[in-house]
C-alpha cells in the first residue's frame, strides 16, 4: 500500500462495527481488525478472522455502492474433526464461537459488481472493488467522431 497517499486519503482510520462474538473476542487474535488501500481504480480491504474456516462457515460479504462493507459469518464451536477423530476444545484461546458482523466504510463509492474476494489460509479475507466511475458522454450525441 502507497503510504504516500494518505494525504488524498486522510479519513482511511475506518470506523468499524463489530457485533456478536467479534466484540466479546477478548480471548485470542482479535477479529474484526480491518485494513483499507487504494489505488487509481480500486480499494483493497483485508478483515482478519482468525477461528473462521472457509469450508466449515457460512460467511458473507455484501458490498454496497456508497462503499459501505457488511460482513457477516459464524465462528464454528470448539469440536475439531481430524484424522477421523473429534477433538472438544478444552482449552481455547481463539475466539468464541457463535455470529458476527462487521461493518465499515470504504473512503469512496465502489461498483459492487466489480469485486474479487480471496479467503487466504491465514484467515484473512482480502477483497478487491473497484472505484464507482461516472461515464461522461462526450459532447454532441456520442455516435459520430469529432473533428
Amino acid at each position: 500500500m502507497d503510504r504516500g497517499n494518505n494525504v488524498e486519503h486522510p479519513q482511511l482510520k475506518p470506523s468499524v462495527v463489530l457485533t456478536g462474538t467479534a466484540k466479546e473476542g477478548s480471548v485470542g487474535p482479535p477479529v474484526g481488525l480491518v485494513d483499507i488501500g487504494v489505488s487509481e481504480g480500486a480499494y483493497l480491504f483485508r478483515v482478519a478472522l482468525p477461528g473462521i474456516r472457509r469450508d466449515q462457515s457460512e460467511m458473507k460479504c455484501e458490498i454496497h455502492q456508497n462503499g459501505k462493507v457488511h460482513i457477516q459469518g459464524v465462528i464454528t464451536d470448539g469440536t475439531i474433526l481430524k484424522d477421523s477423530s473429534a477433538y472438544q476444545m478444552k482449552v481455547q484461546q481463539l475466539c468464541p464461537s457463535g455470529p458476527f458482523t462487521i461493518s465499515f466504510n470504504l473512503p469512496g463509492p465502489v461498483d459492487p459488481r466489480l469485486f474479487s474476494p480471496s479467503f487466504r489460509p491465514d484467515g484473512i479475507l482480502e477483497v478487491v472493488v473497484m472505484k464507482y466511475k461516472v461515464h461522461n458522454t462526450p459532447p454532441g450525441d456520442g455516435l459520430h467522431p469529432h473533428p
